[in-house]
């Protein structure tokens, strides 16, 4: 067993999450590069992701779907209680003309915080890092940078126009 797994299974307890998820098992996990995501059935990273989707879940039941739920996780800094999950349910319901839309959660304690919700389009993890975290590209051209609380996009709509300078 590497030398570093003690340290990362004290880690895994401060944040209330499993060894099995923060050392990546039934996850593909990401540094920097894109975020795969896959079906990962049985796994504490699949019944993480269901509780943190359940209404979306039982709203397609509702309508007699049953989604496909994708997971991945990716190192979204040097500490290892930064490990995201990112969460994608896929359906005729749940998915509209852009993809099916992805959602990023970073352990908070106990509990997982939402810190981008709904982008639609692939997930790259780029090796540049605002607040301590790594920026996020989405759709190859949409950058999210780090905050300090959540991930903002960097597209935002420009405010209106400065008033005229004299008169």
């Amino acid at each position: 067993m590497p030398r570093f797994f003690p340290s990362l299974r004290r880690a895994v307890a401060i944040a209330g999450l499993s060894v099995a998820f923060l050392a990546g098992m039934g996850a593909a996990r990401a540094e920097s590069g894109p975020v795969i995501l896959a079906q990962h059935p049985g796994t504490e990273l699949d019944r993480q992701a269901r509780r943190l989707v359940v209404q979306d879940l039982h709203d397609a039941a509702n309508q007699h779907e049953q989604p496909v739920l994708l997971t991945g996780s990716g190192q979204l800094a040097d500490n290892p209680r930064r490990m995201a999950l990112f969460v994608q349910l896929q359906s005729a319901s749940l998915c509209g003309s852009a993809g099916c839309s992805t959602s990023v959660y970073l352990p908070d304690g106990r509990k997982w915080t939402l810190v981008l919700d709904s982008v639609s389009g692939p997930i790259t993890i780029t090796p540049q890092m605002h607040g301590g975290m790594h920026d996020l590209l989405v759709d190859d051209t949409d950058r999210w940078i780090w905050n300090g609380t959540t991930y903002i996009d960097t597209q935002a709509a420009a405010g209106p126009s400065p008033a005229p300078a004299g008169r």
